[in-house]
């Protein structure tokens, strides 16, 4: 940090708040996670500066006989660690990679299948504002009101539309993806069948979740979350697929380049290359296990204080609060109310949420970064203790029906901060437990 200082010491001082943020409050964001000193170092190196359009061995500059050798590396360990015969590591992130899942096994117009984005799944898999809706014909599945996947709407819509490609996985699912039954239907209807692992791939590699591969066709990720990595993403082609299309490995890397990307981001690949090792290690079983291991007693003292939690418990990494019980739109205070005190959560909508997904009923939390501190079972629930002593503290407040009134509310919630000693009393006492756990990257 010495050069950025030197060279830039406005941007040195806001990368210091930001190290201070994260090390004196709670990352409780299921997306969100802590990546290793080797990791971040790994960003900052001179691979940010080459250009290598196309694939190992065959590019369109020079100069790359040293980064075809790192991505072949990353490639392998890919294909090692999650059992499959193709692994595209070049994805800027999670969305281009699933978009060019489509361009590679779908025609436009083509009709898909995903969980609908209030049910859990995520923009990508076909939700209506997304441009997934509007080059391909979106047919959403949902949950039911207990959370877990109606399999009755999803066999029967299947049969009547025919989809080219159906989704598994999503951002807000609690429970294990049931992979199989996924497939079942899947094969029923010949369509192809795509697990976006995202959430829970580090997970599955710490053999704390299922493995999808086995049953689906293509597999999608991010590598930060679970794994640990930095922001980039994966393509998985399984054997499944290859049976299915012979091409589909060929598909997929001509429809990241030059379908949608350009050239690969090398330092990424490098800090996902050292992640994918980072996995591959005995201790990495016993973190993944250590996540789910803290999401439940999390759910379980959450419980204990009366909170109402979508499908009761939590299967992985992540717990739905539904705040349905004490009003409507109530995520969207207890977010704030949160991030506040230095609890960082989002409000999130539950399954047939009575608001809207601008004011949702519901608070999403996850425990992978809380987990990388060295956090354990006493400390997730005191971290319960302190979200049950918050919502308490703001139980008056609800969120009106009309839509100015909800703007003005918010901003007379937001500006109680500063007058109401609550919060700093509150804010000390996760700073004080934030500093025994230092953040291993930094």
């Amino acid at each position: 940090m010495i050069s950025i200082s030197q060279t830039d010491p406005e941007m040195s001082r806001l990368i210091d708040e930001e190290v201070r943020r994260q090390q004196e409050g709670l990352t409780l964001i299921p997306s969100e996670n802590h990546s290793s000193k080797a990791v971040l170092e790994a960003l900052g190196t001179v691979l940010t500066d080459k250009y290598a359009e196309g694939y190992p061995g065959k590019r369109y500059y020079a100069g790359n006989e040293v980064v075809d050798k790192v991505e072949g590396l990353v490639q392998e360990r890919a294909k090692k660690l999650f059992g499959v015969p193709h692994a595209n590591v070049q994805p800027y992130s999670g969305s281009p990679a699933n978009f060019a899942v489509y361009l590679a096994t779908c025609n436009p117009g083509d009709t898909i299948m995903g969980l609908d984005l209030l049910s859990g799944g995520h923009l990508t898999h076909g939700w209506k504002f997304s441009a997934t809706s509007l080059f391909w014909k979106s047919v959403p599945y949902h949950v039911k009101e207990d959370g877990s996947t109606n399999f009755d709407e999803l066999l029967t819509l299947a049969h009547q539309h025919k989809p080219k490609l159906i989704w598994c996985g999503g951002t807000a699912i609690p429970r294990a993806i049931p992979f199989k039954e996924m497939m079942d239907i899947a094969d029923e209807v010949g369509a192809y069948l795509v697990a976006d692992i995202s959430h829970i791939a580090g997970l599955i590699v710490g053999g704390a979740h299922e493995s999808p591969v086995p049953y689906v066709h293509l597999v999608t990720t991010t590598t930060h979350k679970t794994l640990r990595g930095p922001r980039g993403a994966m393509i998985m082609v399984t054997q499944k697929g290859l049976d299915k299309d012979p091409e589909l490995a060929e598909k997929i890397d001509k429809a990241i380049i030059p379908g949608l990307q350009g050239g690969p981001h090398l330092n990424t690949i490098a800090g996902i290359g050292i992640a994918l090792l980072e996995a591959n290690q005995p201790e990495f079983k016993n973190y993944a296990r250590r996540v789910v291991d803290n999401a439940r007693t999390l759910a379980s003292a959450l419980t204990n204080h009366g909170f109402k939690l979508v499908s009761d418990g939590t299967d992985n990494h992540l717990i739905l609060v539904d705040l349905t019980p004490t009003g409507i739109g109530r995520g969207v205070f207890l977010h704030l109310a949160l991030e506040r005190i230095g609890i960082y959560s989002n409000k999130n909508t539950i399954p047939a949420d009575p608001s809207s997904p601008f004011y949702p009923s519901g608070l999403r939390l996850g425990s992978p970064a809380a987990t990388t501190r060295g956090m354990g079972e006493k400390e997730m629930e005191r971290i319960a203790e302190w979200i049950k002593r918050v919502t308490d503290h703001i139980k008056d407040v609800s969120m009106p029906s009309d839509k100015e009134a909800r703007r003005i509310a918010i901003k007379e919630f937001k500006d109680s901060f500063a007058t109401d000693p609550f919060y700093e009393v509150m804010k000390q006492a996760v700073k004080e437990l934030c500093l025994k756990f230092p953040i291993p990257g930094i």
